[in-house]
């Protein structure tokens, strides 16, 4: 009767999904983008060359506006091989079953600065998945940074025991003898492409949209949380604030609770259960 009662749950929940932003939402700021961009500087990855490249870029992008300058603008990476990030550039990691048709599945990157995800953000990711929601992370940041952060949540699960497929829609980067060229494949996620996004992962999976959530803490998340039913401002901009208030959103205070030090220990520990996550799901299948 039990498990008869859990089936026909799961079945009312199978159309259902929670969208979230990544950077200001799950994490605070600053951006896992920008942290990875200090990285690469200190290392002298990035050269002067690099820079120059990035204004060129920002003067060609000029007449479609400061966001598409802010997310579309790439090209600072510009010959900079694809796995840096797995070559000691300190990105919060683990031996993840996401690294790409298994070629980087043995290598880890040093963890010598866990991103603290908001304690909420957690409990909340968690309730999802105990109703098991589709849980999908809708960013502008860097694919493969993206792909760390859920890699790093799904781990965060498993002190809830849950296990949870995160499914990753962010801005991919065009690769060329392993190494970025700076252009991005497709669209930038940010604006108006994460509401398309949504709305093609909700035609794939047969979800019902206005029984599903978001989560966005800026005003370029607007069109992700108009895209839902069940949209929560988290953390608000003030621009987001006037919106969420003249829509009558749900608005979410997400702090952080534990000093630097208790969030380092915890995101350590997340790290090391992904590890004994991927070990025993990365040759099965386990990413979607």
């Amino acid at each position: 009767m039990v498990q008869k009662e859990e089936r026909e749950v799961q079945k009312k929940n199978g159309d259902v999904a929670a969208f979230f932003d990544l950077d200001g939402t799950l994490m605070p700021r600053p951006s896992m983008e920008k942290q990875f961009f200090s990285m690469l500087r200190f290392r002298r990855i990035i050269g002067i060359r690099n820079y120059f490249l990035w204004l060129a870029g920002a003067m060609r992008l000029m007449p479609r506006g400061i966001s598409q300058i802010m997310y579309a603008n790439k090209m600072y990476l510009r010959g900079v091989p694809v796995d840096v990030e797995g070559g000691g550039t300190d990105l919060p990691g683990c031996l993840c079953a996401r690294d790409k048709a298994g070629k980087n599945a043995e290598r880890k990157s040093q963890a010598r600065m866990p991103v603290p995800l908001y304690p909420q953000a957690v409990e909340r990711v968690a309730w999802h998945a105990e109703r098991g929601h589709l849980i999908v992370i809708v960013s502008g940041t860097l694919e493969m940074l993206a792909e760390r952060a859920a890699c790093l949540l799904e781990a965060a699960l498993l002190g809830h025991v849950l296990t949870s497929k995160i499914r990753v829609c962010a801005t991919r980067l065009e690769e060329k003898r392993g190494r970025w060229t700076g252009r991005i494949v497709g669209e930038a996620m940010f604006g108006e492409a994460k509401a398309r996004v949504i709305g093609r992962i909700a035609a794939e999976a047969h979800l019902d949209l206005q029984r599903c959530y978001a989560y966005g803490d800026c005003s370029s998340d607007q069109w992700m949380l108009e895209a839902v039913g069940k949209p929560a401002a988290v953390n608000p901009s003030n621009d987001l604030a006037r919106i969420a208030r003249r829509k009558d959103w749900a608005v979410l205070l997400w702090g952080e609770e534990e000093d630097f030090t208790q969030r380092t220990r915890k995101a350590q520990r997340w790290e090391q259960a992904g590890e004994k996550l991927t070990a025993e799901h990365g040759k099965s299948g386990f990413r979607a």
